[in-house]
C-alpha cells in the first residue's frame, strides 16, 4: 500500500515563519521580577544541579542493556496485535494546537500525532471513538522548542477496525517500543473500591456455593458467623476512611473515632481561627474529618505507582464520591479544599448507610490491653481537657490511623511500651512568590495563558531538589552531614500560607489552595532533612526525639513572631545576606499577620547554611527564584511523621501488640492523600482477612503492596 505524507498544507513556509517568531518571543521574554545582580554573579560559581535520572545518550551502559532486554521481552509478549489495546505514550501537541488543559477528549491535533505513530496517511480518517485519553500533562521545560501537552492514549483495536477497516495493514506493521508503544492483551480494570469489593464478594460467594453443592450442603455459607467483629478505626484521614470503607463493605461492625469535627463544623472553627484568632485545639487545620489534607492543596500525585491497581482504585473511589473525572487523566491531579469538603460529606454518608458508627469530637486517651492484646479504647469528649468523663469501649481490633500531629497518641503509646523508632523527616521555611512571577519563570511568553486558573495552560508550579554533599564543604558549615537533601515540598500554586499549630505556644505553617488555584500567590516549603544526628545535637534521645526537635523550632518561631500566631518572615535576598528585612515587606497571603525577623536565629547553623545553599541552586534551575518579592515564612516542621511504628508487612499488625494495626502517615507508612488511602485500604483487607471476612488474596485484588516507609508525594 502506497503511503502519503500526513501533512499536505500548502502554507508550510508561513507556518515555519510563525513557529520561528513564536520561539523568538518565547525565549526573549523578560521577567518582571529579575534576580538581583549581586546574586547572579555568586550563583554562576556554584555547581549545577545533577539529575538523578539519565536518559538518551547519557544512559549508563548497564541501563541501556536493561532497556534492550526489556524491549526484547515486550516484543516476545505480543501474541496477537489485533486483540486488546495498544497504549501510545508521549504524544505531544503544542499549546497553540491543543484545546487546553480542561479538554480531556481526542482532538484533531491529537489524532494527527496518533496517525504519525501508526504511519497512517490521513489523520482525519481515524475515528476518535476508538481512542481514549489515559493521561494528559503539560510540559513547559526550557529544553523543548516550545511547550506542549503530552498525552498517553489507549487504542481499542477491535473498535478501530470496525470503524475504519483500512487501518488493518498499519496495525499489522506496528511494533512495540518500551515507554512509547505498548500492547495490552486486555483493558486494565479501573473500578472503584466499592465495585472491587462487591466483585470479590460475588466470586467468594459463588465459590462457597459451588463447594457447598459439591459437598451436599444446603446452606450457602461455609463458615456461619456468630457475630460481626467489632473494629475501631481511630482517625478519619484518608487511611482511616479507606480502612473503614473496606471493613464496612466486607461486613465488619466499624466504629470510626475522630477527635476533631465534621467538615461543616470544622470549617467554622477554622474561620474563627483566621478571623478572631481562636484556636480550637481539637478542630483546626490538622484535626478533623478528612485529616490534615482537607485544608490543603488536595494533591493526588504519588510515588507509589500512578498506574498501579491500588492507586487506580483510590482515584476511582474519589470520583465515585464526587471528585471530577479529570483527576483520572490529569498528569498532576489535585482537588483543592472546596472540592474535598463535599466529597468527604458524601464519603461519610456512604459509611453511615453501611452501618458505620462515627464519633466526632471523641479523643482516644488510652488503649485497653489484656494479655498483651488490645481489647478496646478509653475515650473522652475532646472538648474536656481534663478527661474527667471517659468511656471504655470494647473492640476486637483497633486500627490506629492518626495523623503525624497527634503527639499525645505517641506519648500514650510510649507509656504502653509500644515499639516506636525515630524516623528522618524535614524542617525548613515556606517561601512565597507572586504567582505571576512563577508563571513567568516557568512559561515565559505563555504566562498570560494562565488567566488565574481559567486559561489554556495550568497555573505554574515547580519542584526542585538539591543534595548537599562533601563537595559543598567550601560553601557550607563543617557541621553539615555528608549527604543531606534540600527540596521543595507541598508546592501550592495559586494558594495561601496557613497556620497548622495545635498549641497556642507553638507556631507552624503549611500551604493550601482551592481547586482553581486563583490566588495572587504561590508558596512551597523549602526543607532540609533532619535525622537522629540532628536530634543528638540538642540532647534529644529516644523514640520521640523528633517530636521534641519539631517543638523546639515551633516555640522559637512563636517567640520570634511576637505571639498571637504572627509568623516571623524575611525577604529571600535578606536571608541570603543574613540581615533583617526592612519594612514594608512584600505582601503575604498569611492572614494572621507577619513580622520581620532574622530567620538565621531559628535553626542551627548547618540547617540554615543548607537552606541558603539550596536557594541559590534553585535560582540556577529557576532564574528569578531569588527575588525582592519572595518572602520566607517560619516555620515548616510537620512534613512527615517523626516516628514509625513497626508492624508486620503481611498482616499490618503491630509487631509488639496484638490487635493494634498502625497505618497511614502518623504511623510512618505514607506521605500524602493517595499513599495514605492506599495504606489504609491494604490494612482494611489485612484486618478483614484476620477475621475471615475476606478469604481471597489481597495482591490478586490490589496488586503487590509497596514497601512500608515514608513516601514523599
Amino acid at each position: 500500500m502506497r503511503q502519503f505524507p500526513i501533512s499536505r498544507t500548502s502554507n508550510s513556509s508561513l507556518l515555519l515563519a510563525m513557529s520561528l517568531n513564536f520561539r523568538s518571543e518565547f525565549f526573549s521574554f523578560t521577567l518582571p521580577y529579575s534576580t538581583p545582580r549581586h546574586f547572579r554573579s555568586r550563583i554562576q560559581t556554584l555547581q549545577p544541579i545533577r539529575c538523578a535520572k539519565r536518559t538518551g545518550r547519557k544512559r549508563y551502559p548497564s541501563e541501556k542493556k536493561k532497556l534492550k532486554l526489556k524491549h526484547k521481552q515486550v516484543l516476545a509478549d505480543v501474541k496477537n496485535k489485533f486483540e486488546g489495546f495498544w497504549r501510545l505514550s508521549k504524544l505531544g501537541v503544542t499549546v497553540q494546537n491543543d484545546p487546553g488543559k480542561d479538554f480531556l477528549g481526542v482532538s484533531d491535533p491529537l489524532l494527527q500525532e496518533i496517525a504519525k505513530v501508526l504511519e497512517f496517511p490521513v489523520a482525519s480518517m481515524l475515528p476518535p471513538e476508538a481512542f481514549s485519553v489515559v493521561r494528559k500533562s503539560f510540559d513547559a521545560r526550557k529544553v523543548l522548542k516550545e511547550p506542549k501537552f503530552v498525552y498517553t492514549v489507549d487504542m481499542d483495536v477491535s473498535k478501530l477496525l470496525d470503524l475504519e477497516p483500512r487501518t488493518w495493514d498499519f496495525i499489522s506493521r506496528l511494533e512495540p517500543k518500551v515507554g512509547f508503544v505498548e500492547h495490552m492483551p486486555c483493558e486494565k480494570a479501573s473500578g472503584d473500591l466499592i465495585t472491587v469489593i462487591h466483585d470479590c464478594k460475588k466470586v467468594s460467594n459463588d465459590t462457597l456455593l459451588s463447594e457447598d453443592i459439591s459437598s451436599g450442603s444446603e446452606g450457602s455459607y461455609k463458615y456461619p458467623r456468630i457475630r460481626k467483629p467489632k473494629i475501631a478505626v481511630v482517625g478519619s484521614g484518608p487511611s482511616g476512611l479507606f480502612a473503614s470503607l473496606v471493613l464496612a463493605e466486607l461486613g465488619a461492625d466499624v466504629t470510626l473515632i475522630e477527635r476533631g469535627q465534621a467538615v461543616e463544623q470544622r470549617g467554622r472553627d477554622i474561620g474563627a481561627l483566621i478571623v478572631r484568632r481562636i484556636l480550637e485545639n481539637e478542630s483546626n487545620f490538622c484535626f478533623g474529618e478528612g485529616g490534615a489534607g482537607t485544608w490543603s492543596d488536595g494533591k493526588l500525585v504519588t510515588r507509589i505507582g500512578r498506574n498501579s491497581d491500588s492507586v487506580v482504585a483510590v482515584m476511582n473511589t474519589l470520583v465515585h464520591f464526587g471528585a471530577p473525572k479529570k483527576i483520572l487523566v490529569d498528569g498532576k491531579p489535585h482537588l483543592g479544599t472546596d472540592r474535598l469538603i463535599p466529597l468527604l460529606r458524601n464519603f461519610r454518608q456512604h459509611l453511615q448507610r453501611l452501618g458505620v458508627t462515627i464519633k466526632f469530637g471523641t479523643r482516644v486517651d488510652d488503649l485497653l490491653i489484656e494479655d498483651a492484646r488490645v481489647v478496646g479504647v478509653k475515650v473522652s469528649n475532646s472538648m474536656d481537657q481534663l478527661q474527667s468523663d471517659f468511656q471504655k469501649l470494647g473492640f476486637d481490633a483497633v486500627i490506629l490511623a492518626v495523623g503525624h500531629s497527634a503527639r499525645d497518641i505517641y506519648q500514650m503509646l510510649l507509656s504502653r511500651n509500644v515499639n516506636m523508632v525515630p524516623k528522618d523527616f524535614a524542617v525548613g521555611l515556606r517561601i512565597e512568590h507572586p504567582q505571576e512571577l512563577i508563571n513567568s519563570i516557568q512559561y515565559s511568553g505563555l504566562a498570560a495563558e494562565v488567566n488565574k486558573g481559567r486559561g489554556k495552560v495550568p497555573v505554574a508550579d515547580y519542584k526542585v531538589v538539591k543534595y548537599v554533599s562533601g563537595e559543598d564543604e567550601d560553601t557550607l558549615s563543617n557541621v553539615v552531614a555528608a549527604r543531606r537533601s534540600c527540596y521543595s515540598f507541598c508546592m501550592c500554586p495559586g494558594g495561601q500560607v496557613v497556620l497548622t499549630s495545635t498549641n497556642p505556644s507553638e507556631l507552624c505553617i503549611n500551604g493550601m489552595s482551592f481547586s482553581r488555584r486563583s490566588s495572587r500567590w504561590a508558596n512551597a516549603a523549602l526543607v532540609v532533612t533532619a535525622s537522629t544526628k540532628d536530634f543528638d545535637a540538642f540532647n534529644l534521645h529516644g523514640p520521640l526525639a523528633g517530636i521534641e526537635f519539631q517543638r523546639e523550632f515551633e516555640r522559637r518561631a512563636a517567640v520570634m513572631g511576637g505571639g498571637n500566631f504572627v509568623a516571623p518572615v524575611q525577604k529571600v535576598t535578606d536571608f541570603l545576606e543574613n540581615k533583617l528585612s526592612a519594612t514594608p515587606l512584600p505582601s503575604s497571603s498569611y492572614r494572621l499577620g507577619v513580622k520581620s525577623a532574622n530567620l538565621h536565629e531559628l535553626f542551627p547553623t548547618h540547617i540554615t547554611d543548607a537552606l541558603k545553599h539550596s536557594i541559590s541552586m534553585f535560582d540556577e534551575e529557576l532564574p528569578g527564584f531569588i527575588s525582592e518579592a519572595a518572602l520566607l515564612h517560619g516555620v515548616e516542621t510537620r512534613t512527615s511523621s517523626p516516628v514509625q511504628i513497626p508492624r508486620s508487612s503481611d498482616t499490618y499488625e503491630s509487631t509488639c501488640l496484638k490487635g493494634l494495626y498502625p497505618v497511614g502517615e502518623g504511623a510512618g507508612y505514607a506521605g500524602g492523600i493517595v499513599s495514605a488511602a492506599v495504606d489504609g485500604m491494604y490494612a482494611g483487607f489485612g484486618v478483614a482477612k484476620d477475621f475471615d471476612l475476606f478469604l481471597g488474596n489481597i495482591e490478586s485484588v490490589l496488586g503487590k503492596a509497596q514497601d512500608g516507609g515514608f513516601v514523599k508525594y
